[in-house]
């Protein structure tokens, strides 16, 4: 909260409206699935913040925010998804009865879960100034707290129990649909070795093979798996909402030349990179030399190498500041979290082989330990 007022202070904002279900968790404690209607978390000028959402999940906010239980305002149902009213027209009636309707209020205008019909209420029932504060408190919360990277290095335990599970259980003609159930029996049954059971992730389990992996974000089907193909697994880890995604390739049988080059030139690059990911550099610096590596081995990556990760609800697990590309001069400092993504989509074909890393004064922490290596199994 500190560090969101002396950023609202610097930008000279009166209020800050946050509509995203990460910020709000991050800033309350908020922690439920009503984010497919109309919520909020309202920070004015003084005082705790407000969690604006409907009137029945109003008793989730009371047990799972700091606030006291009056810090919670539901509207009524007939607000819900409804073309005659809108959510935002209640909320704007309680910030005039607070006096937070003056002077200049912040929205996340570029964001899942703020729409334009809520701009035009706040717009038609408000006299203030509304500015853009997209991702305002999410700049706030890429360097990690001691309790933070607990709870990620947790979600790494976890996601190394999934990668397991995956490779015991792969095998030609298992059909992916059960193999999915598999993963998610790993990353969400308790363990007893990890002490606790696991989080929903904010995405799927993505597993596409063959010619279907050029493609990054497919999710399953119940094709049976192939031999004499490559699956890469991009799964990830949760714990209290804080996340560890990790990517492995598994080819069943004996690799072809194609995949045996894309492990060299990756596991080449992503040492290069890693040298790089250290307080005081840059995320281009890691970027670049991850780039550069990859042309020397004649491959083109034309998207983003990573990207910072931690709290996250559904679609996404990253937290939409620093990317790790060439441009983006965001000076990495300690405690910063990425998700080191080196995955490649070709013509035909993909690999992924990727690391969750914490960025320290030295050579940067990974959060899961699973052999960097792509994973054969006859």
């Amino acid at each position: 909260m500190a560090a969101t007022r002396a950023e609202m202070e610097r930008r000279g904002l009166d209020v800050l409206i946050v509509s995203d279900p990460s910020n709000m968790g991050w800033l309350t404690g908020y922690d439920g699935w009503s984010f497919y209607v109309h919520q909020a978390v309202v920070v004015g000028p003084d005082g705790d913040p407000l969690w604006f959402g409907r009137g029945q999940d109003a008793n989730g906010a009371v047990r799972t925010c700091w606030m006291s239980d009056d810090n919670a305002i539901g509207y009524p149902d007939p607000y819900v998804q409804s073309t005659e009213r809108h959510p935002m027209d209640y909320l704007a009636a309680r910030l005039h009865d607070r006096g937070w309707d003056r002077g200049r209020i912040g929205v996340e205008l570029d964001n899942y879960w703020f729409s334009a019909a809520a701009w035009r209420s706040l717009a038609t029932n408000l006299t203030s100034e509304i500015v853009d504060a997209t991702a305002l408190v999410n700049w706030q919360r890429i360097v990690k707290s001691p309790l933070e990277l607990e709870y990620m290095r947790r979600a790494g335990r976890r996601v190394e129990k999934i990668h397991a599970r995956i490779f015991d259980t792969i095998e030609p003609g298992l059909r992916k649909s059960d193999l999915v159930a598999a993963i998610w029996d790993a990353g969400i049954r308790f363990d007893p070795d990890l002490g606790c059971g696991g989080d929903y992730p904010a995405i799927v389990p993505l597993l596409p093979s063959g010619s279907d992996a050029a493609a990054p974000h497919l999710t399953w089907d119940d094709q049976p798996m192939k031999a004499g193909e490559g699956t890469f697994f991009e799964v990830a880890g949760v714990h209290n909402r804080y996340h560890c995604p990790l990517s492995r390739t598994i080819f069943l049988g004996k690799p072809t030349q194609q995949f045996l080059d894309a492990e060299a030139a990756v596991q080449d690059g992503m040492e290069a990179g890693l040298e790089m990911a250290r307080a005081g550099n840059t995320c281009e610096d890691v970027a670049n030399a991850f780039f550069a590596v990859l042309a020397r081995h004649g491959i083109v990556k034309d998207n983003r190498t990573g990207y910072s990760i931690g709290m996250s609800y559904p679609p996404d697990w990253g937290e939409r500041t620093c990317s790790l590309r060439a441009g983006d001069r965001t000076e990495l400092r300690p405690n910063m979290t990425f998700h080191f993504m080196t995955g490649l989509w070709m013509e035909d074909w993909g690999f992924e082989l990727t690391e969750s890393i914490v960025i320290t004064d030295g050579a940067p922490e990974c959060l899961a330990d699973v052999p960097r290596k792509l994973l054969v199994k006859d």
